[in-house]
């Protein structure tokens, strides 16, 4: 589990670095086999080192945790015991600006951007329940069915990638598409969007969910 922790400690950094999260907000959790290393609360993300990030078993049972998990730790081990969950998957939670706005105003993001494709179609946002509790952690699996993000309402935003080579990417393509959406209601004109069928197309031309988008 060594290089999972210091995956989780590259991440964190990564996602304060891309400016997705603010101070300790936001969590990270990466799966090897049937254990998944988890960002502990709290820990300035500078001074975070793998020793501090936690082991658990897929339950959620501490293995290897000096520090208090996150309060997310529930909402983790739902994500990666899902049907479809994969060795080697990461979670990561952020607060960035443009995702935690839309969550606000939205159900879903808009289809106004072709790299909605990439999350499996639109966007849905969960509806709200307070950090760290189970109910939280049920209504983001279920807008995750057949989708790699959802947002959080009134809160943030989760996105699952399958490996840990892109996924810093991928949260970035998500805040982006949510930023679009963003600007385009700001304008209160009305939203020309995509439909199910051109999603669709672009999935196929993208190589399928999972893959990482052109630099176009």
């Amino acid at each position: 589990m060594n290089a999972a922790r210091a995956a989780v400690v590259d991440l964190c950094r990564g996602l304060v670095d891309r400016g997705l999260v603010v101070g300790t907000a936001g969590n990270v959790s990466v799966r090897d086999g049937d254990r998944i290393a988890v960002s502990p609360s709290a820990v300035d993300y500078g001074e975070m080192t793998p020793e501090m990030v936690g082991v658990h078993a897929l339950d959620g049972t501490p293995i290897d945790a000096p520090l208090r998990a996150t309060s997310e730790l529930a909402l983790h081990v739902l994500v990666h015991t899902r049907d479809g969950a994969c060795d080697g998957e990461v979670v990561l939670h952020t607060h960035a600006p443009a995702s935690t706005a839309l969550s606000t105003v939205v159900d879903e993001v808009p289809l106004t951007h072709y790299y909605s494709a990439f999350f499996g179609g639109a966007v849905r946002v969960a509806p709200y329940a307070t950090f760290g509790t189970p109910e939280l952690a049920a209504h983001v699996h279920a807008a995750l069915d057949g989708r790699s993000a959802a947002l959080m309402a009134n809160h943030g935003a989760v996105l699952v990638a399958p490996a840990l080579a892109g996924a810093l990417d991928r949260a970035a393509y998500l805040e982006y598409v949510c930023d679009v959406a963003l600007r385009a209601l700001g304008t209160g004109l009305p939203l020309r969007t995509l439909d199910a069928a051109e999603i669709d197309r672009v999935r196929t031309a993208l190589g399928g969910h999972g893959q990482t988008p052109p630099r176009t």
